[in-house]
């Protein structure tokens, strides 16, 4: 560079002649001409590409290849390899290294060009993922969703068993309160949990999840094209970010809800972090964004699938191909089953007749036991064989409580003792125990002295005597007793 510098200033600065410049560099006319012309080395230069005779014919047809492949899956997509078997059967007969680096060169040109977008304050986009997490020591693969506001930054994640509508549902729940608002547009992908079919011009047949959602936040929807997450890049991002952030290394937890509180703690800290070329916090961000937030309606969605069904002879009701029981004497009759993202309700009328914790396996059963006393204690010698009580965990006092009963009353011991714990249709088993305790420690066994127990009795020194409502007993004069009266009356007994 030295040397074309020094030529340079030679002949334009110092006026020294060109032909005593290429006597003394050795250059030919046509260098010195390119020197002065250029600041720089401009370096080499085709004319004109090189002509490719082999390869050239086939051009077309590789990237033929590769527009198709652009609407497939991206593992069943072709490779540099499978393309070059192809072209071999329609005639190439050049080498693979030709075909690499076409391959390589057009999939550089066909790669999309993408529009910057701004986003204005007030809209979200939504989107599920997927991440290992180690729960009570089993590695095991959850969903997780992500809702992000492109303006102000801020997201919101939680964990769940799979992506079902009442995980959809419960997701929006927790962000909307964690915003403090309903944003007023949301983009979306076309899960089926939202979109039942996807339609020409744009249009969706959106599912009745999705609408129920949408009637009670009033929010507009936003869905993207057919394989274009692009459009909803920012969450796209946002799932990875918060997966490598939040989830790395795997999380290990004894339950998902211990997890989804330390998620919604390390999405409150992302708000003190300042956005990038707004020098403001992402805090600060969502503040001023939720003046174009809809508010928050008065009671919050119920977020769980409702579903009629009948009891069967078994006292089981199926939800989501999952079995759960209900009091026996509800048997044969219609009732409605709420699923939530943890438990299972199931209601006749108005009133809660059994709640169980959510079974995310298929074909498994859940029992309470409890359910299935009424029908047992008239049916005493299926006790020892029913499956509801199989894993039936209970004290140690009730196992003496049973060898006592059915030493002491032989035949009826055992319908006795399922008496006893019927009382668990009304006390907890905490409460149950320590009557039973009491009961042993006494030398009573019964239920109806076990249900003594369970009364609730104040201590004398935390009781108060109060006139309230007996006014007129306050002029009562009560004179003071003198103990030694006592006994001069069992003397006077004594002598009679």
């Amino acid at each position: 560079m030295k040397w074309w510098t020094d030529i340079r200033r030679k002949v334009l600065v110092e006026q020294v002649s060109k032909r005593k410049v290429m006597a003394e560099y050795s250059i030919h006319a046509k260098t010195l001409e390119k020197i002065l012309s250029n600041p720089e080395p401009p370096g080499y230069r085709m004319s004109r590409p090189r002509p490719k005779p082999v390869v050239g014919p086939f051009l077309g047809r590789i990237e033929e290849i590769l527009k198709q492949d652009r609407e497939l899956p991206r593992k069943q997509r072709h490779t540099a390899k499978r393309i070059f078997d192809r072209l071999k059967e329609e005639g190439y007969s050049g080498g693979y290294t030709q075909i690499k680096e076409a391959v390589r060169e057009l999939k550089g040109r066909l790669k999309e060009v993408y529009i910057p977008l701004s986003h204005r304050p007030g809209e979200a986009q939504m989107d599920f993922g997927y991440a290992l997490v180690k729960e009570n020591g089993v590695l095991r693969k959850v969903a997780f969703f992500v809702m992000s506001l492109p303006y102000s930054d801020a997201v919101y994640v939680q964990v769940y068993e799979k992506i079902c509508t009442e995980v959809f549902w419960d997701g929006h729940v927790r962000a909307f309160r964690f915003f403090g608002g309903v944003p007023c547009r949301i983009s979306y992908d076309n899960e089926k949990v939202m979109v039942a079919q996807v339609l020409q011009n744009h249009e969706r047949k959106l599912t009745n999840g999705f609408l129920q959602l949408q009637s009670h936040y009033l929010f507009k929807e936003h869905f993207c094209n057919v394989a274009r997450g692009n459009e909803k890049g920012v969450v796209e991002s946002m799932v990875r970010y918060t997966r490598s952030n939040f989830m790395v290394p795997v999380p290990e937890v004894r339950s998902l809800e211990e997890l989804n509180r330390e998620l919604e703690e390390r999405c409150r800290d992302e708000l003190s972090r300042t956005l990038r070329g707004k020098g403001r916090t992402k805090g600060q961000l969502l503040e001023e964004e939720r003046s174009c937030f809809i508010d928050l309606p008065d009671a919050p969605f119920d977020a769980c699938r409702i579903r009629s069904t009948t009891a069967s002879s078994l006292s089981l009701v199926r939800f989501d191909r999952n079995d759960y029981s209900v009091p026996v004497r509800f048997a044969h009759y219609q009732m409605v089953i709420k699923g939530y993202i943890n438990r299972v309700e199931v209601c006749r009328g108005d009133e809660c007749i059994a709640s169980h914790p959510r079974l995310w396996s298929q074909e498994g059963v859940h029992f309470d036991p409890v359910h299935y006393l009424a029908l047992l204690e008239r049916k005493p010698g299926g006790f020892d064989h029913a499956r509801p009580l199989e894993d039936w965990k209970l004290p140690s006092c009730f196992r003496d409580l049973r060898r006592r009963l059915e030493a002491e009353l032989a035949g009826e011991g055992t319908r006795e003792y399922i008496k006893v714990l019927r009382l668990l249709e009304k006390h907890s088993p905490k409460e149950l125990a320590r009557a039973v305790e009491h009961a042993l420690r006494c030398g009573a066994s019964s239920r109806d002295a076990i249900a003594q127990f369970l009364v609730p009795r104040m201590e004398w020194r935390y009781t108060r005597f109060s006139l309230d409502g007996h006014e007129h007993l306050r002029h009562v004069q009560v004179a003071c007793v003198d103990v030694a009266e006592y006994n001069r009356l069992l003397g006077q007994e004594v002598g009679a």
